[in-house]
């Protein structure tokens, strides 16, 4: 009989509540030839298990800086981050990302597209190719195994690049504002889509995104960011009821949240 892992005990508190965990991050970017831009100023939050937050802000205040620190991508300046326990110094297995576009290699299928980061970790492939024949099940793409990026819609290709972040069932999933470039009708079947997949696999869940609605609609949590630096204004609790329906994003109650962090825009002059 194995034991369990050891896991580091977190910041501060149950490891739980503070699974994600950003304490007084800073962030400066020092280019060779131009000046100093301070992109993220004493950022600090947590984020419990299973929790499902957005990251919403003015262009240029830090959201998608923030997320790659949290993958691992970018090193910060100062403060510091943990997930699990475990300080953030580069890319985690236990970390999946979705990014803006799809990014899926064209000479490659939407199944050899799932498996990059199985081959990458060299982690075993008739395993981890049934888990992503399910994933791909899973958000609709059953069928399509064997087509290439260019046969498939723009949100099919997002679903597929999901699926890729999810393959080696990492304990977080970081969405950086995967639906910006879809049509309306496409975003809200892919906010319901992303729903649902989060709701099945519980993973913990971080989404930067211009769309105010949506981060009401999918949210436990939405923590709103300054202009550039970027700090934390507020961390709204979304107390609407789960499972959601599309419908929920035009209610009243939506729409209460909606205002509430839409004011801190309007009142710096900046429309998000």
């Amino acid at each position: 009989m194995t034991s369990a892992p050891v896991v580091p005990a977190a910041l501060d508190g149950d490891l739980d509540s503070h699974w994600i965990e950003a304490r007084g991050l800073d962030k400066v970017y020092r280019p060779r030839k131009s000046a100093p831009t301070h992109a993220l100023s004493d950022v600090s939050f947590a984020a419990r298990r299973g929790e499902f937050i957005s990251i919403v802000g003015p262009s240029g205040c830090g959201k998608t800086t923030l997320l790659k620190i949290l993958a691992g991508l970018i090193p910060y300046t100062g403060g510091e981050t943990r997930i699990a326990g475990k300080r953030v110094s580069g890319p985690d297995k236990g970390v999946g990302m979705v990014f803006q576009a799809a990014t899926l290699l064209p000479w490659r299928t939407i199944l050899e597209n799932v498996m990059v980061p199985v081959e990458i970790q060299k982690l075993d492939r008739k395993t981890h190719e049934a888990r992503a024949r399910e994933l791909l099940e899973l958000v609709g793409l059953r069928g399509f195994e064997n087509k290439y990026p260019g046969e498939l819609s723009g949100g099919m290709q997002q679903r597929a690049g999901i699926c890729r972040a999810l393959i080696h069932d990492p304990a977080v999933l970081l969405l950086d504002e995967p639906f910006g470039a879809l049509d309306a009708m496409t975003r809200e079947f892919m906010n319901l889509e992303l729903l649902r997949i989060w709701q099945e696999s519980r993973k913990t869940a971080i989404l930067v995104t211009h769309s105010i609605p949506e981060a009401v609609f999918l949210s436990d949590r939405v923590i709103v960011m300054t202009p550039r630096p970027g700090r934390i204004a507020e961390i709204i609790t979304i107390d609407l009821p789960r499972p959601r329906e599309l419908r929920m994003m035009a209610s009243d109650d939506a729409g209460v949240y909606v205002e509430r962090i839409r004011a801190y825009f309007n009142s710096a002059g900046v429309i998000d």
